[in-house]
C-alpha cells in the first residue's frame, strides 16, 4: 500500500461505478490513445485498458512507476515519470485524469492550448470548479478559456467518500468535447481573445468598459455589450467578436 502524498494532492478513486462513468465519458474506441494524468495505483488505467485503449500514463510520484509497470506488463501501456505540465502530447489522443485540485486550471490551459489538442478531455476535479465551468450563468477566465476551445459538460458528482483518502469536498466528472480552434480566425485572434479576457477580469468590481479602457467603448457597443456590463456577464460569442475587431 502506497502512502498518499498530500504535497501531490493524491486522492485515489477506487469505486468501480465512478471509474466506469469516467471511462464512459471519454468515449473510448478500440485503439484510441488515451493520455492519463496521475494514474496512481492504476484503478482507472485498468478500466481504460479494458475498453481497448492504448494508455500513456503520466505519473509524478516515482514510488508508483515500478508498481504500474509490473501491474500492466504485457498490456498496451506506457508510463512516463514526470510532470504533466511538461509533457509534449502526441498528434492524436484523448486526455483523462483524476487530477490534483491545485493544478486544475494550469492543466486545462496547457492541454487545450497545445498545438496538439486532445479530441476529448475528461477530468475528475473539485465539484465547485466543474459547476463554475459548465453550469454557472456567470462567466470567468477559466470558463471562457475552456468554452473557446470546446464544449464543457458536467457529467456526474463524485462524493468525497469514493476516494482514498477522502478529500474535504466532493468532486465531479467534467468532459470537454469537440475540442478545436475553429472559433478563432487565426493565431492573432486567439492571442487577442485571451489578452482581452485577462484584462476584462482584472478588477471584478469594475465594469468591463472600465477594465478595458476608453479605446474599447465603441467596439463594446458595436458587438452589443452594454457599457455597464461586467466581464462575468458577457458571453463567449461577444468576447470572440470583440477580439476579432
Amino acid at each position: 500500500m502506497i502512502t498518499k502524498k498530500k504535497s501531490l494532492g493524491q486522492h485515489f478513486l477506487n469505486n468501480r461505478h465512478y471509474l466506469g462513468l469516467v471511462a464512459d465519458a471519454t468515449q473510448i474506441k478500440k485503439g484510441d490513445t488515451v493520455v492519463e494524468i496521475g494514474p496512481g495505483e492504476g484503478t482507472l488505467t485498468a478500466v481504460l485498458l479494458e475498453r481497448g485503449a492504448k494508455v500513456v500514463a503520466l505519473e509524478k510520484d516515482s514510488r508508483l512507476i515500478a508498481l504500474l509497470r509490473d501491474k500492466f506488463a504485457g498490456e498496451n501501456f506506457e508510463v512516463i515519470e514526470g510532470d504533466a505540465l511538461d509533457f509534449v502530447p502526441p498528434k492524436k489522443y484523448k486526455l483523462v485524469g483524476n487530477i490534483p485540485y491545485y493544478i486544475t486550471g494550469a492543466l486545462l490551459r496547457k492541454f487545450l492550448s497545445e498545438k496538439n489538442q486532445p479530441s476529448m478531455l475528461v477530468f475528475l476535479m473539485q465539484k465547485e470548479v466543474a459547476e463554475r465551468i459548465a453550469r454557472n450563468k456567470k462567466e470567468s477566465i477559466l470558463s471562457l478559456s475552456i468554452k473557446a476551445y470546446g464544449v464543457p459538460k458536467y457529467i456526474k458528482t463524485v462524493p468525497a467518500g469514493a476516494f482514498n483518502p477522502p478529500p474535504k469536498v466532493d468532486s465531479a466528472i467534467l468532459a470537454v468535447e469537440n475540442i478545436s480552434r475553429t472559433q478563432f480566425t487565426n493565431a492573432a485572434h486567439e492571442e487577442k481573445f485571451f489578452e482581452l479576457v485577462k484584462k476584462g477580469f482584472s478588477s471584478k468590481r469594475k465594469m468591463l468598459a472600465g477594465n478595458l479602457g476608453k479605446e474599447y467603448s465603441n467596439n463594446l457597443e458595436n458587438v452589443g455589450v452594454s457599457l455597464k456590463a461586467r466581464a462575468e456577464d458577457v458571453p463567449l460569442e461577444q468576447w470572440l467578436e470583440l477580439a476579432r475587431r
